[in-house]
């Protein structure tokens, strides 16, 4: 966690809080790293390479500072999401960690867990309610190239 945002709006504290996270210091190799900025989205598939999940927790203001330092692991970017946050609600793909690690979870195929995450949020299921259908989408792809119809039946494109 970079603490970089207001500590009673940090999601990631919370999670770690409440024992549905850790705050750690290094980054394995097997691990899949959620990142904005890269090359290559995450698909169901992809939990076959990997062994956990990591939200670089930060500031969206200074994401592009946070994600151009070099970090082990395998990195995706998550495919178009709504946030269901107070802060920016409705915005696509302005999520909160929790946010970005539950949409995660949903695609690779671990709903419960992702339903868990967003219980301890009083906005949690927003996010849920805004994305089901997308979710539910995402966690069938098999390519990249199916996403792009996907936002067009859903008006996001």
């Amino acid at each position: 966690m970079f603490y970089q945002d207001d500590p009673k709006k940090c999601t990631a504290a919370k999670m770690v809080k409440f024992g549905l996270a850790q705050n750690i210091k290094k980054i394995g190799n097997k691990a899949l790293v959620l990142d904005p900025f890269s090359e290559k989205t995450l698909l169901p598939n992809d939990k076959y390479s990997i062994n956990s999940i990591v939200g670089i927790d930060c500031s969206w203001n200074l994401a592009n500072q946070a994600f151009s330092k070099k970090y082990n692991g395998i990195k995706r970017k998550l495919p178009p999401l709504l946030a269901g946050n107070p802060v920016n609600y409705a915005k696509l793909n302005k999520l909160t960690t929790a946010e970005a690690l539950t949409a995660s979870l949903f695609i690779l195929g671990f709903k419960d867990q992702g339903l868990e995450l967003l219980d301890k949020f009083k906005w949690g299921h927003t996010f849920y309610d805004l994305n089901q259908n997308l979710l539910e989408e995402y966690s069938k792809l098999e390519n990249e190239e199916q996403i792009e119809p996907i936002l067009k039946d859903y008006g996001l494109l």
